[in-house]
């Protein structure tokens, strides 16, 4: 089976605009929150975010362009594209051959959910004469992204999106694994991208009592495994990831991050939106990734979690983690203590934090967790505070989504 190994990253998220200031906010444990200022959300439940800061599009996006994306696509541009400069890749010198053999898998959640919103409301305060914008679906379904991607640099490999709620991304990142394994493809842009800070997406999520209510401290509001924790943090931006065989890597001289040596997905088969006390699909999928590798429990330096700051949520996945390495003291954190969670975007952004994790040896801290909720396992080390500088080789990064969907990717240090 053919080696994958991670070349190129890019990212756009309430940290930074790069992968730079993404990594710095991170081990600086800086929050991303603040106010809502997309919208007024005065009288919403919940008015604060995690949202994208100083954006700017035009900056890489032609205008005549832009009216064509959707927020969420043209994160996907800017991102995939700082990826594929970074591994060195540029399309418009490859030969038709090559770009035959680069794929495009791009993720996301909620897709042009602002697009839908906006074209709607346009309608609603008309006379009802259907005047919709010629450029509606095409901005709005999910795909797009993969495809606007894969046109704007001429790439002719396997093109699709991948859904998967919150689990979205992770899951586009281990297709694009097997893609390569395969034979299908030598290269792979994968990833994904949320924009999903809209009026509908924040009521619908108040609605499901799932977002922190915490507007007087929008910093402190996504704490995980902390007792005082009242929901997520919704946050939005896009991750992305060149995945390359090895060997197309080393031919050309390429730089390699790490490698991709195991995923698992599996299903908690249990509830529309909650998860299982157990974690049942959490450990399932995270034994898959471990047993692909070859490698054993032990050998997990640490587990980048989903916890998104819910209340059974966080519970049910430690119960995995615990059901999985038993008595071995596995670190656990969560970045999204930090960055929000970016939902359909989430698993792409957090492999990049455990990606150079590995290359920096660092596993990052969870901030905000000042009280430890009393049903967390006993034996497992949850980072907190401060980043803990050591040797890590294996990383687990987990992801859930709402209808039972875990995916689970393993990145290892790479060592020819």
């Amino acid at each position: 089976m053919k080696r994958v190994v991670i070349t190129g990253m890019g990212a756009i998220t309430p940290l930074g605009n790069t992968v730079d200031t993404l990594w710095e906010g991170v081990l600086a444990g800086r929050s991303g929150a603040g106010p809502l200022t997309k919208f007024d959300a005065s009288k919403f439940k919940t008015r604060f975010a995690s949202e994208v800061k100083g954006f700017d599009p035009e900056s890489f996006i032609e205008k005549k362009e832009l009216r064509k994306y959707d927020l969420f696509t043209q994160y996907a541009i800017v991102s995939s594209e700082q990826a594929l400069k970074d591994a060195g890749l540029v399309p418009s010198e490859l030969s038709a051959e090559e770009r035959y053999g680069i794929g495009v898998i791009w993720a996301t959640g909620n897709g042009g959910i602002g697009t839908f919103e906006d074209q709607l409301k346009e309608f609603h305060a008309g006379d009802g004469t259907p005047r919709f914008n010629p450029f509606f679906i095409p901005k709005m379904i999910t795909d797009i992204a993969a495809g606007v991607v894969s046109i704007r640099n001429g790439l002719h490999g396997p093109n699709y999106c991948t859904v998967a709620a919150c689990a979205s991304s992770n899951a586009a990142i281990l297709n694009a694994f097997d893609t390569i394994r395969l034979g299908r493809a030598h290269t792979m842009v994968a990833g994904g991208s949320e924009a999903a800070i809209t009026p509908s997406s924040v009521g619908g999520f108040n609605a499901a009592q799932a977002l922190s209510k915490n507007n007087d401290n929008p910093q402190g509001a996504s704490r995980p495994f902390d007792r005082d924790r009242d929901g997520f943090v919704m946050g939005e931006g896009a991750g992305a990831l060149i995945l390359e065989d090895l060997d197309h890597a080393l031919a050309r001289g390429a730089k390699i991050y790490a490698e991709l040596v195991g995923g698992g997905m599996a299903a908690d088969a249990y509830h529309l939106t909650g998860t299982p006390a157990d974690g049942l699909g959490a450990a399932l999928g995270m034994r898959a990734a471990i047993k692909e590798a070859g490698i054993a429990p032990e050998d997990v330096t640490y587990v980048n979690a989903h916890a998104t700051s819910t209340g059974i949520g966080d519970l049910s996945e430690l119960a995995g983690i615990k059901t999985v390495f038993g008595d071995h003291p596995v670190a656990v954190t969560g970045p999204k203590s930090m960055t929000g969670h970016l939902l359909g975007a989430a698993g792409a952004v957090e492999s990049i934090i455990s990606i150079l994790s590995i290359v920096h040896n660092v596993i990052p801290a969870t901030i905000n967790t000042e009280n430890l909720d009393e049903g967390v396992p006993e034996g497992l080390r949850i980072v907190t505070g401060k980043p803990s500088y050591e040797p890590v080789r294996y990383v687990l990064n987990n992801t859930f989504g709402f209808g039972g969907h875990t995916a689970t990717s393993l990145f290892g240090k790479y060592e020819g």
